[in-house]
């Protein structure tokens, strides 16, 4: 299904992007690894990688960074000639009391979650519409929807804010580019274990499936959109949240 196809993953070496990175590369997929602390981690998983003889290209990057971003696209575009499949994964949150929150703390959440899918978008798209195919999955969050933490509004404000640019590239791309965004509820992830267990207990309470979802359940959903099986799904929002109410 994946077979020849490339696929870059931001925040690709750890917690969710991990699990998509692996899930393509389970498929036949050549993947190109981004990441910006977890050298380490990004070395590991192209270790684990390479029983599926696959091509792993690891890149360093600050998405957030415009500069950063045309190198990456370049240097992967100069390995492989082509990108297929873009997966908007990296993203930070900074969760704190309104008090404590400043300008600028605010706006490096916007920077990396928000401008960083933006500037991968841009640089990226271009080389899709050239070759008339391209998938583009952003992941965003049921907090851009309809969920939401006054400590977190950094956060929800860039979720939100990608499901909107979700929306325009589709329509600035199409007909060749499938741009899809995935809204996950609460992931297995050390963000979700992070949290103390009254608050866990009550939001697991939330989910008709009484339970917090498997990375790898995300990332199920994330490589439909990413294969031809998902040639007719264009610019839609889908939860992954177990049913949260």
């Amino acid at each position: 299904m994946f077979k020849d196809k490339v696929a870059l993953i931001t925040g690709g070496a750890s917690g969710l992007g991990e699990a998509i990175t692996k899930k393509l590369g389970s498929l036949g997929c050549n993947v190109i690894i981004n990441y910006l602390h977890s050298e380490a981690k990004a070395k590991q998983l192209e270790e684990e990688l390479s029983k599926y003889n696959i091509e792993v290209m690891l890149i360093k990057c600050d998405v957030s960074c415009e500069e950063d971003v045309k190198d990456m696209i370049h240097k992967i575009i100069k390995k492989f000639g082509k990108i297929d499949i873009v997966v908007n994964n990296a993203g930070i949150s900074d969760d704190s009391i309104i008090d404590d929150k400043t300008s600028k703390s605010f706006m490096k959440v916007l920077e990396v979650n928000l401008i960083g899918p933006f500037l991968v978008s841009k640089y990226a798209g271009k080389y899709m519409l050239k070759n008339h195919y391209g998938k583009i999955i952003n992941i965003s969050s049921t907090n851009g929807i309809d969920t939401g933490y006054p400590e977190g509004m950094d956060y929800d404000a860039s979720k939100a804010g990608l499901i909107s640019i979700t929306h325009n590239f589709a329509k600035l791309y199409a007909p060749d580019v499938n741009v899809n965004a995935v809204c996950p509820g609460w992931i297995e992830t050390d963000m979700g274990y992070a949290l103390v267990k009254e608050l866990m207990e009550r939001e697991m309470n939330k989910v008709l499936l009484r339970r917090f979802a498997k990375k790898e359940e995300v990332a199920n959903v994330v490589s439909f959109l990413a294969s031809d099986e998902a040639s007719y799904v264009n610019d839609t929002i889908i939860r992954v949240d177990g049913g949260c109410k």
